[in-house]
């Protein structure tokens, strides 16, 4: 489902009584009469389009309305192939998790990163590691110590029941650090 482009009104359409006129060729005519506008939008060939209807007068332009109607729609298309939807991403842990899995999940909290994703990680208790609320801490101020060259913490640990959560954004430069890293793995 692809949202539609607003709809201009045109020729007949525009109720307004007098209009401020734009030329076929950007040229500002001035504020005329509806009837005038659309006698020299007839003239032209061409439709007589109501491009700011909040204007007082409203501002009517001539112009071709498919072509300025296709212009408009793939400007759109093109805006809404640049937006990133930001998605957070969730990496568990247990207050005892091993190193290995330890690295593990931060390799792949780095790979969500790169996405330009947020990332939250979280500590779950069973049973009576809930005693131990310290170890879930440490785990999490480690992670956003080993992490702090390309994420910024938005907010501090935070215990909510049996879990502790933390979340961190990439930052606005995150590509070009990431590339910094992997020159420097190299060498």
């Amino acid at each position: 489902m692809k949202p539609e482009v607003p709809k201009e009104r045109t020729n007949r359409e525009i109720t307004a009584s007098k209009v401020r006129l734009i030329s076929e060729q950007g040229d500002q005519v001035g504020v005329v009469s509806i009837n005038e506008a659309l006698k020299a939008a007839e003239q032209a060939g061409l439709d007589l389009v109501e491009i700011s209807p909040n204007a007082e007068p409203p501002v009517c332009k001539i112009l071709d309305f498919g072509q300025y109607h296709y212009q408009k729609e793939r400007q759109m298309r093109e805006s809404r192939k640049k937006q990133h939807i930001v998605q957070t991403k969730e990496v568990k842990f247990g207050p005892s998790t091993e190193e290995h899995d330890y690295n593990f999940k931060k390799i792949n909290a780095v790979k969500f990163l790169k996405q330009h994703d947020k990332v939250k990680f979280t500590v779950r208790f069973k049973g009576r590691q809930l005693a131990h609320k310290e170890l879930g801490f440490q785990l999490l101020e480690k992670l956003a110590e080993d992490l702090k060259e390309i994420c910024d913490v938005d907010h501090e640990p935070k215990s909510e029941g049996r879990t502790i959560f933390i979340t961190v954004s990439p930052k606005k430069d995150i590509d070009n650090i990431i590339e910094e890293w992997e020159k420097d793995i190299k060498k």
